[in-house]
């Protein structure tokens, strides 16, 4: 953050902190989606004794919805990085704080150390970019897989109209499912930390090795087997295959889209892995559980090293799709979700009915959810997506009826102003002055 306002910031950085801060101080009301999941979670937020505190009563229960929750500990760390900036969150008392936390578990302690904070260090990546509906869409490429895949589901069903056979079609469901399991072999297969590996960026978005793969598409059923392509490296270099892994991959991220007055536009995902990540408390912030986003299995069954295995001053690879369209190198879309590895359907999805079936941006983000990650077909429960089940499974498709909670927030800007959207699945809002 420190960084990014180095770069484009206008405003004074410690005026920055001031609606957080009070908001802290102030409160806020529980949700009733913030207070079931602090109830779900029961025990395991009591592992810690200041997370406890946090989330509930004196008598041990669970805050209510419409409970007012205050956080003075969050406002002064606030108040520090305002008066500091951000060394004070990487060194000093709030970094022992951290440490300690982590090396003091009583039941899972950490190897974490000052070291490791203070020699973070921000790396900017280059967007990856791809042509779709006229228009061009970019997103977050690697450590990252969630542009790459949004972008090759894209790529791969552009030469079968969309457009013409559109939402209720089977046939576009089949064509975007198995895009998307074309895009997931790939993800695991080729993609990690950049720079700890060999990532074959521009090879996975060649317009040849993605008309290759789209022929994949052509056959009137669901896909019988999925492997992953062979794509070229940058550098022509021969590398070794690397082995599939497995990646839990937990959803609890956060997205919020931007446009200010000057016209500059935002597309942000932030995440703390798990609903309540660590579920471990600092100075009135939640420690995160990021390391869930590496592969838990060093090699495959072959015994080849898995390109997202741990490794030390690594970064795990996420599915996070911050994404902006543009139009005559003009932005008239951002868009993006929370929700794990779904994230890449979830924003496939609304780029397509937004774009390719013409839906507004509240119509794209609402619509029931239908999304394939390599394994069965899932529908979301409730839905009248569930009215595809039978059809998908009949032309080769498992079929998996479940609950899809994503977070998309979106924000069209047409000729005629700005249209904003917010996921009614979750307690995001579109606002607008």
């Amino acid at each position: 953050m420190e960084e990014a306002h180095r770069r484009h910031g206008r405003l004074p950085w410690a005026d920055l902190f001031a609606p957080a801060i009070r908001l802290a101080e102030g409160g806020f009301r529980v949700s009733q989606r913030l207070a079931e999941l602090i109830a779900g979670e029961g025990e395991r937020l009591k592992h810690d004794p200041v997370t406890a505190a946090y989330f509930f009563n004196a008598d041990g229960k669970a805050l209510a919805a419409g409970s007012l929750l205050r956080n003075q500990a969050y406002a002064d760390t606030l108040r520090r990085i305002a008066a500091e900036g951000a060394d004070a969150f990487y060194g000093g008392e709030i970094a022992a704080d951290i440490v300690a936390k982590v090396r003091n578990d009583p039941t899972n302690p950490g190897l974490l150390d000052l070291g490791d904070l203070e020699h973070y260090a921000v790396m900017p990546r280059p967007p990856v970019c791809g042509p779709f509906a006229g228009a061009e869409v970019c997103s977050m490429g690697p450590p990252s897989s969630g542009g790459i895949g949004v972008l090759q589901i894209l790529s791969l069903v552009e030469p079968y109209g969309l457009d013409r056979l559109g939402p209720q079609s089977i046939e576009a469901w089949r064509l975007i499912g198995d895009a998307s399991r074309l895009a997931f072999a790939d993800r695991e297969r080729w993609l990690s930390d950049p720079d700890k590996a060999n990532i074959p960026v521009r090879g996975l978005l060649a317009p040849g090795y993605l008309a290759l793969r789209a022929k994949l598409l052509s056959g009137p059923k669901a896909l019988d087997k999925v492997t992953p392509g062979t794509p070229a490296f940058d550098n022509g270099a021969l590398v070794p295959t690397p082995g599939a892994g497995h990646t839990p991959e937990l959803p609890s991220t956060t997205q919020v889209v931007i446009r200010d007055r000057e016209g500059d536009v935002i597309s942000y995902t932030g995440t703390i892995e798990n609903a309540f990540g660590a579920r471990l408390m600092v100075r009135g912030f939640l420690l995160n559980n990021e390391l869930t986003d590496f592969s838990f299995t060093a090699t495959d069954d072959q015994g080849r090293a898995v390109a997202n295995r741990v490794e030390g001053g690594k970064r795990p690879r996420s599915s996070m799709a911050p994404t902006i369209v543009l139009r005559n190198d003009q932005p008239i879309l951002a868009l993006g979700s929370p929700g794990g590895s779904r994230i890449i359907g979830f924003v496939a999805q609304s780029l397509i009915a937004h774009l390719a079936w013409d839906l507004d941006v509240q119509q794209a983000v609402s619509m029931p959810h239908m999304l394939n990650r390599f394994g069965p077909y899932e529908l979301e429960a409730g839905t009248p997506a569930e009215r595809f089940g039978p059809g998908l499974a009949e032309i080769g498709y498992k079929v998996q009826i479940q609950d899809l909670n994503s977070g998309l927030a979106a924000l069209a800007i047409t000729p005629g102003g700005l249209q904003g959207a917010a996921d009614p699945r979750r307690e995001g809002v579109a606002i607008g002055e």
